[in-house]
């Protein structure tokens, strides 16, 4: 395993968020793996990169391996930043949520493409004499996740291709009360972590998609069983195996150059607020990943 300090690596074209077990793909070769400093810290793993379907691919640990990390205790910067750093222009999340629609079942998969944040974590790389306001009203890249749930349904997957995504802080799950209030509200699934994902990958102008692999019903459903972590480890494993085949399928079909429908690689153009010349030096140097197309 090799360590890279906060110079930009070039090492990889599309990372991956979830779980340890994703990266045992069949057909992925040159395992190799990764540790990088950021300015924001260390991320919660080494990265690890590998080639399949002609796409060289960096996959990360969202919660570090062995599941170490609360979702309020990952360095989503870090780990942002760090695909910024090694090159990825697109990321896709992969993570377990729960249902509060009764036709979206446990071991559905659903594309969110809108997210409601109840969080309270660092979910921007800015401030500190730099202010920056990205558009987010479409938080994921619609070329991305389209293309994620084709695949799916060409499996015969059971997808959904949009849905909003209630993002709690966690580590608690939700109360009865917390989960009909949030039915009312319209959303589709909730979960902890994919809207802080979300938010930093336009700021770094990284397309972003994710996959919401459906475990469990939250606690608001009268006849199915409560949310808990023997229910969602056993559906999840199931779910695994299906955002494997998606995501092999998908890495086969993505083009090389990012369409003129993304304006992912757009997304700080004219949102920088502050004069070029009022920002401290030591931030322009922090942030020269982000922002060195912009302010030299």
């Amino acid at each position: 395993m090799t360590t890279e300090n906060s110079e930009k690596i070039l090492q990889a074209e599309i990372g991956i968020l979830g779980g340890t077990g994703l990266y045992e793909i069949d057909g992925i070769e040159d395992l190799e793996e990764r540790a990088i400093d950021t300015p924001f810290g260390k991320p919660s793993d080494s990265y690890v990169i590998g080639n399949l379907e002609g796409k060289r691919i960096a996959f990360l640990s969202r919660h570090s391996r062995g599941h170490r990390l609360l979702p309020m205790e990952i360095n989503y910067r870090a780990n942002i930043y760090g695909f910024k750093m090694l090159g990825v222009t697109r990321v896709i999340s992969v993570n377990s949520v729960g249902s509060l629609k009764p036709e979206i079942k446990p071991r559905d998969i659903v594309f969110s493409d809108q997210f409601f944040d109840r969080t309270k974590r660092k979910n921007t790389f800015f401030g500190e004499g730099i202010a920056v306001h990205v558009g987010f009203a479409h938080p994921v890249c619609p070329e991305m996740s389209q293309l994620l749930f084709q695949v799916g349904e060409s499996l015969g997957m059971r997808v959904h291709p949009k849905g909003t995504y209630i993002c709690i802080e966690g580590p608690a799950f939700s109360t009865k009360a917390e989960s009909r209030i949030y039915r009312s509200w319209d959303c589709d699934v909730i979960g902890m972590t994919s809207v802080t994902e979300a938010r930093l990958c336009r700021e770094a102008e990284i397309c972003y998609a994710t996959m919401s692999l459906v475990t469990d019903y939250d606690v608001w459903h009268e006849e199915e069983e409560s949310v808990s972590v023997e229910l969602i480890l056993e559906n999840m494993r199931h779910n695994i195996h299906n955002a494997k085949g998606i995501i092999k399928g998908a890495l086969a079909r993505f083009p090389v150059d990012r369409g003129e429908a993304c304006d992912c690689s757009r997304a700080l153009k004219d949102c920088i607020v502050t004069s070029p010349e009022l920002i401290p030096r030591e931030i322009k140097q922090k942030l020269r990943h982000l922002i060195g197309d912009y302010i030299s």
